[in-house]
């Protein structure tokens, strides 16, 4: 089945943007949904109200045959409208963006340096900041109300190349560099940082935190999968079975899975807590043979997302389409066409899945699908229970199969 566009937010184009600088590496909604941001390209951020893109995508929906310039014209006011605004354009003084997250706080979470007294900023729950990564090894905290620049970061010495937020609402910041290295800041703290995190070998491409923030996922050049164990600050595992670069890793609502995308063709979804692969989807048919393993330069997977119902994973890949799959099933369930892409995020709900090409931005109406009784129970036990706890319930080995992910 082929997905349907709900709607589309344009960047102004001219014969000459069509170069380095002007991909857009990064599409981010914010926690609860307020906002949506993405790189226009050329080194700007914009920011628009999420709520104000539904309504508009909403409106142009039953009009089928007047979807394609109604909708252009549309999305086009609407970036006209928001860069009049000067807190929705933030300027990165000749830096390209190539990565951004928002953050929001929960003020129960306090700073984990307990020995400071005084911190020049009091982060509230009304609070919303962003975090931009910079190709010159700089990240930028703003905050999106106002557009202050709070924080200027400067401690890696390459590309930063993904950001990512603790869930928990701590203001934990993790960014990957193309140094080797992840960094973990504390905003909380007025940014400080608070640990290196070495193991990989080359590049560091992606990471992402466990909805629980205990663990984070790092993904990097030479097949690089590692766990770390965001307490102690420790590595607990190296996942292997990737045979190319992998770009890009998220976990599922539940924290049960892990999924990855590679340039070797395939996403591959892990019980992280086993380093088991529980599935395999592949983006070349047939599948490379052991000798090519490494896949098709025209199949490289780019970027993943797990939907918030846990059933559904969408990833993009080189051969220009957009696939959403089920986790329960060999093959896409639906599919899009899209020419350059780069990333893609499911919106907060689920409803809405966004990719970024060449400094604009695609939307999808995603899947839509009841999850049945069983399937919200064992999200609701895989929350609080990992899979070593799950195999020593005394209940049939099904069950024990089907809250593991193996049925």
């Amino acid at each position: 089945a082929r997905s349907r566009t709900v709607g589309e937010l344009l960047a102004p184009t001219s014969p000459f943007d069509k170069k380095c600088g002007h991909e857009n590496w990064t599409v981010a909604f914010a926690p609860d949904g307020s906002y949506f941001a993405w790189s226009q390209g050329h080194r700007i951020v914009k920011l628009v109200p999420w709520s104000q893109c539904l309504n508009n995508f909403y409106l142009v929906l039953p009009f089928r045959n007047l979807l394609n310039s109604t909708r252009l014209s549309l999305s086009f006011l609407i970036e006209c409208k928001l860069s009049s605004q000067r807190h929705n354009l933030f300027s990165l003084a000749g830096c390209i963006l190539m990565n951004l997250a928002f953050g929001s706080s929960v003020p129960e979470k306090q700073s984990r340096c307990v020995n400071i007294e005084w911190h020049r900023f009091k982060f509230g729950q009304d609070q919303l900041l962003l975090a931009t990564g910079l190709n010159n090894g700089r990240i930028k905290i703003w905050d999106v109300y106002t557009g202050k620049l709070l924080l200027n970061l400067m401690d890696h010495t390459e590309v930063v190349r993904d950001l990512t937020f603790a869930p928990d609402g701590s203001l934990i910041l993790v960014s990957a560099s193309r140094d080797k290295t992840l960094r973990v800041w504390d905003l909380k703290d007025d940014g400080n940082m608070m640990k290196v995190l070495r193991g990989h070998q080359n590049w560091v491409y992606g990471c992402a935190f466990s909805p629980d923030s205990s663990i984070l996922c790092s993904v990097g050049a030479s097949k690089a999968v590692f766990l770390w164990d965001m307490d102690k600050y420790s590595m607990i595992r190296k996942l292997e079975g990737h045979h190319n670069d992998v770009v890009a890793c998220e976990f599922s609502p539940d924290g049960a899975l892990l999924a990855t995308a590679s340039y070797d063709t395939r996403v591959y979804v892990w019980d992280p807590h086993t380093g088991v692969i529980l599935k395999e989807f592949g983006h070349l048919f047939p599948p490379p043979t052991p000798i090519f393993a490494g896949g098709a330069n025209d199949r490289w997977v780019r970027s993943v997302s797990f939907s918030h119902d846990g059933l559904h994973i969408a990833s993009l890949a080189d051969d220009k389409m957009v696939r959403f799959w089920r986790i329960d099933e060999e093959y896409p369930v639906q599919v899009a066409p899209l020419n350059n892409g780069l990333c893609c995020t499911f919106s907060t709900d689920g409803s809405v899945l966004a990719a970024g090409q060449d400094g604009s931005v695609y939307f999808w109406a995603t899947p839509r699908q009841v999850s049945s009784l069983q399937h919200l129970c064992r999200m609701a036990i895989r929350r609080v229970m990992p899979t070593t706890q799950v195999k020593n319930l005394p209940i049939p080995s099904k069950v024990v199969e089907f809250l593991c992910y193996q049925i």
